[in-house]
């Protein structure tokens, strides 16, 4: 008999343990944080030079003489862009012209267009030429194009420069 009151006192014990009180819990506190994240658009340009090369005359005018450049863009995937084109240095009544070299008043006018048939000029005031980037590089071709017809002052370069902005 005593030996289950051993048994019992043990199993009484072991039970009891569970029914004590516990000592409670620490009090709690919270915190809340933001996550974030942003994708930005990153994009490069490049230009090339346009160059006429010697524009041909028929007496004391000029012959049509046509040139392109390019402009290359590149943008990150999915990123939109615009790029617009000044009226140079030298423009007079928005007209492009480049300066001569020999002497500073001498000026043989230009226009750049948008396509190759050279029917839309690529004015300052136009809408500029708008694309997506794709990761790679996107060429825009400029136009150029000296008219026929214009006064032939004398031998010597005629010299302009084209400012090429780059929006996005």
């Amino acid at each position: 008999m005593i030996y289950l009151t051993k048994r019992l006192r043990c199993a009484l014990a072991i039970l009891a343990t569970f029914f004590i009180a516990q000592p409670a819990l620490a009090e709690t506190a919270s915190s809340t944080f933001v996550v974030n994240a942003s994708i930005s658009s990153v994009c490069t340009l490049s230009s090339t030079n346009m160059n006429f090369g010697v524009v041909p005359t028929a007496g004391a005018t000029t012959v049509q003489t046509d040139s392109t450049s390019s402009i290359s863009v590149t943008c990150t995937a999915g990123g939109t862009y615009a790029v617009a084109l000044n009226w140079g240095l030298n423009n007079v009544a928005e007209q492009r012209n480049a300066k001569g070299t020999v002497v500073a008043t001498d000026l043989l006018a230009y226009d750049l267009y948008k396509d190759s048939a050279r029917g839309t000029v690529w004015t300052q005031a136009a809408a500029p030429v708008t694309g997506t980037g794709t990761g790679s590089a996107q060429t825009i071709t400029v136009y150029g194009r000296v008219v026929a017809g214009l006064p032939y002052v004398g031998n010597t370069t005629y010299t302009d420069q084209v400012l090429v902005t780059l929006t996005y």
